[in-house]
């Protein structure tokens, strides 16, 4: 079995119903810093990168906080493909924190949020009630990148990207934007800096049939490694 899919299938069997056990692993990292409380709750980790980059992923599901989705249910992998039949997947977002923790050794800063499938709770509360702090978080970082995106090799930037940045998005991942539609914590936490969300390769989110394509998730997470791995990565302002 590919060592990725055993992080991956970690993050996968943490119950959903709660987002304790996501955010205990990241709290323990050195120097993680915690905010807020409930579905208000995030944890940032400081990267150490001179041009750091800010990763995002949210700790909670669809399911989050629904006592019926407190144990673990039966996580199947099947050519190439992951399912949970006797509950959900949380593959959204729970895929997205599996790929922050696999890149947590390279540099960048780590955000991880709860609250993002009731509107984003925990960024509007840093937007809200932490604003040096998010002050802080757009002047030390030269873009965000989100990993909670649908289905495979595409990316949003809603309206917190310029047309400069979209370029570089798609000749660096050879991804392509989908819409401009909809939102993700991007959109509150970006302020003069861009940002992005990129596919991670779930398909049927907020459902029992939820699946996740391990090619797919794989592939946002190496093209991600090398892209950030790079030693030049230039300041996207917002404008």
């Amino acid at each position: 079995m590919h060592p990725d899919i055993d992080i991956l299938l970690d993050f996968l069997r943490y119950p959903l119903g709660s987002t304790e056990s996501i955010f205990e692993r990241f709290t323990r990292l050195p120097n993680a810093q915690s905010f807020g409380n409930g579905n208000e709750r995030s944890v940032f980790v400081p990267g150490s990168r001179r041009n750091k980059v800010l990763l995002i992923a949210h700790a909670d599901t669809f399911w989050d906080n629904d006592a019926a989705y407190s144990s673990i249910g039966e996580i199947v992998v099947e050519n190439g493909l992951i399912s949970n039949p006797t509950s959900g997947l949380g593959a959204d977002d729970r895929a997205g924190c599996a790929i922050l923790w696999l890149l947590k050794d390279i540099g960048h800063s780590l955000l991880i949020t709860s609250g993002e499938e009731k509107g984003s709770l925990a960024s509007k509360n840093l937007t809200e009630s932490h604003t040096r702090f998010l002050k802080t978080l757009n002047e030390d970082h030269q873009f965000m990148v989100q990993f909670d995106r649908c289905n495979g090799k595409d990316f949003k930037c809603y309206d917190v990207g310029s047309d400069d940045f979209r370029s570089y998005i798609e000749k660096t991942t050879n991804y392509i934007e989908a819409d401009r539609k909809r939102s993700t914590d991007i959109k509150y936490l970006c302020k003069t800096v861009c940002g992005v969300n990129l596919s991670i390769g779930y398909t049927n989110e907020h459902t029992q049939d939820e699946t996740l394509v391990f090619d797919e998730w794989q592939y946002t997470l190496e093209t991600a490694k090398g892209w950030l791995n790079g030693p030049y990565l230039p300041r996207f302002p917002l404008i």
